[in-house]
């Protein structure tokens, strides 16, 4: 199983107290970090964004037309710079996998999340060849949980190096999530290590499309996306889905062993065959 959790440790608890390192330390062993009611209700709505650098590649300037940039991506109010290959209101949807694939899978994570990690190792693999399959098209959501229970900045900026990534190409941005989820990379639960850019720039050396691109390196340079970054987690926070990693086929979540999010590519399988089949 390569790690992964066991089914009965897989439910992670993180709540805002006096005591929240201790209660979220504790919790890297459970398998599944858990959004509180406090979490849900501290993000604001999804205007209360910073604005990106003016000069910033793909940043069109200061206006708010919504008029598509050099990148692909577009421009609205306060600088949000939306990375080309996303969509959706605010451009914070982004969906991978052939346009007429019958089913959507959807994932929930925590870029800085050690579940994730292992949930992205585990089942990644077979996420990534279920789609070029044409088994079902993939919607990613992202969270910033960790951000808010243990501090810093990792799961927001991290996401944001990933806006940088998508608007590359689709697969510089699934290439450069498994290298931010890799064993050979992913930080400890208690340090905050994807909040250094230096540090998502030397994970980005594993995919070859962002290697020697310089409009990539300068965007999470200057953090072109980090207003799109947190109008994603802003989403997250609203969609009612309280921990990651969670995964759902066609709006239904998928459990493996002890009702929990499955951990293992087989368990993975056996859920989504077992949905299709229904």
């Amino acid at each position: 199983m390569g790690g992964a959790p066991a089914p009965a440790d897989r439910q992670r608890k993180a709540g805002l107290t006096a005591v929240v390192a201790v209660t979220v330390a504790a919790a890297v062993v459970a398998g599944v970090l858990v959004l509180t009611d406090d979490d849900k209700g501290s993000r604001g709505s999804g205007d209360d964004v910073v604005q990106g650098p003016p000069g910033a590649p793909g940043a069109g300037g200061s206006g708010g037309s919504g008029e598509p940039d050099a990148s692909g991506g577009s421009q609205g109010p306060g600088n949000l710079v939306t990375p080309a290959h996303s969509s959706g209101p605010g451009g914070t949807t982004v969906v991978i996998g052939e346009a007429g694939a019958g089913h959507t899978l959807d994932v929930y994570e925590d870029v800085r999340c050690p579940p994730c990690a292992t949930f992205d190792q585990e089942v990644g693999p077979t996420i990534a060849k279920d789609i070029k399959a044409g088994k079902y098209k993939v919607s990613f959501h992202f969270a910033a949980i960790l951000d808010k229970n243990m501090g810093g900045s990792g799961s927001t900026k991290a996401l944001s190096a990933l806006g940088a990534a998508l608007d590359v190409s689709t697969d510089a941005f699934l290439d450069y999530k498994a290298a931010l989820m890799s064993s050979k990379y992913h930080p400890e639960e208690s340090k905050d290590s994807y909040a250094d850019y230096n540090r998502l720039l030397t994970v980005s050396q594993e995919v070859y499309a962002l290697k020697t691109n310089a409009s990539f390196r300068e965007a999470v340079r200057a953090g072109t996306y980090d207003p799109w970054a947190k109008k994603m987690t802003a989403d997250f926070d609203a969609s009612g889905v309280s921990g990651t990693p969670t995964v759902k086929l066609d709006g239904s979540q998928l459990t493996g062993g002890g009702g929990s999010t499955p951990m293992t590519a087989t368990e993975f399988t056996e859920a989504v065959n077992e949905q299709l089949k229904g």
